[in-house]
């Protein structure tokens, strides 16, 4: 079998890495498409993957906009070429190849419709010309008939014990020493397309945000964009393929985003995560790591988040606690990477097994 994978943001180069190795490993070709966007092409390039990369980054988001019919019609070129049996990916890019190729398309998503109009517009456009849509079974949104609900996380398909292994060695390139606290905060930049509208900490939440950490740990930044000048010396300094050391050891990781938020968590590092997406209209994952599982905090209001970064700070049990709830979560969650393997692989006859016995369980 060949298999087409399209990758466009960091996340879904760490998610998909384990699957194309797994699906090489059982003698199936595949080929990686890379968007240039954020870290992407350096991650793959740090991994040691061979990808052939498909678009130039826009500095605005109506530049993206207007790139976007160009990017389509690169990734189908190069899938013309390579002829796959099957395309994967988070959207649009591999949705539009597979109709152009009429091949059939298996799409991961865990962004819900529900958290904006652009998303909701999003699905529907999309959804009539996809096989099989597959997500976590914490999925709140219903979208009919070809989605494959599975209990799992994407961030489990690299963070799971079986492919994560933690290195002491991250105390050296961050210059500490050994068990030494330090929190790591992230700042999004909400570039995206989907992002329009979203807020979170402002100039002057960010430089207390620092200062109050800062008093009791040892601060690492990690941001897109820019920060004010005040906290530009607290920026995280080491390879992209190390970030999940950084997250696994850190006492606390503050931070307006969304993946990285659900990494920590399933690493058993606390988690404060601010930003207005936050509220009624959230994502079933979060939702589910905060009332479920205890690992997530989520607090719409910045200058609440920070009161409650300055009183879990003083916990000297927090990491311990943490641990524990992760334990929980592991125990409950399956392997996806083996998972999505197999649906790959033994696609349509998976899809029909799944449709059949949908409380299965698969791959625990």
């Amino acid at each position: 079998m060949r298999v087409g994978i399209s990758l466009n943001t960091p996340a879904q180069v760490h998610f998909y890495k384990n699957i194309a190795k797994g699906l090489e490993k059982r003698g199936h070709e595949v080929i990686l498409l890379a968007r240039n966007y954020g870290e992407t092409l350096e991650l793959l390039n740090e991994l040691g993957f061979e990808y052939i990369p498909y678009s130039k980054p826009a500095i605005s988001k109506f530049g993206k906009i207007l790139n976007l019919p160009l990017d389509l019609f690169k990734t189908t070129y190069e899938y013309l070429k390579f002829e796959p049996d099957i395309i994967t990916g988070f959207g649009i890019y591999s949705i539009f190849s597979s109709i152009c190729m009429r091949k059939p398309c298996i799409v991961f998503t865990d962004s819900e419709p529900r958290i904006s109009f652009f998303q909701s517009i999003h699905y529907k456009i999309f959804m009539p010309f996809v096989n099989a849509i597959i997500t976590p079974s914490s999925f709140l949104d219903n979208l009919g008939s070809r989605q494959v609900k599975i209990n799992s996380y994407k961030e489990l398909a690299y963070l799971h014990p079986d492919y994560y292994r933690p290195n002491e060695d991250i105390y050296d390139l961050l210059e500490l020493e050994k068990n030494q606290n330090y929190t790591l905060i992230r700042f999004n930049d909400f570039d995206a397309t989907h992002d329009y509208g979203i807020t979170s900490f402002g100039l002057r939440d960010k430089i207390k945000l620092v200062k109050i950490l800062s008093e009791s740990t040892k601060v690492f930044i990690s941001f897109e964009g820019v920060v004010p000048k005040e906290i530009e010396r607290y920026k995280l300094k080491i390879p992209k393929t190390r970030i999940h050391d950084v997250l696994y050891y850190a006492k606390l990781f503050v931070c307006d985003t969304q993946t990285m938020a659900t990494e920590a968590a399933i690493l058993g590092t606390p988690v404060i995560r601010s930003n207005s997406f936050v509220g009624k209209k959230d994502m079933g994952n979060f939702i589910e790591l905060e009332k479920k599982y205890g690992l997530i905090l989520n607090i719409r209001d910045p200058k609440k988040a920070i009161r409650k970064v300055k009183e879990l700070i003083q916990n000297p049990d927090l990491k311990k606690e943490w641990r524990d709830k992760r334990e929980k979560l592991l125990e409950n969650k399956c392997d996806i990477t083996k998972f999505m393997v197999w649906f790959i692989e033994n696609y349509p006859q998976s899809f029909k097994e799944i449709r059949e016995k949908p409380n299965k369980n698969r791959f625990n």
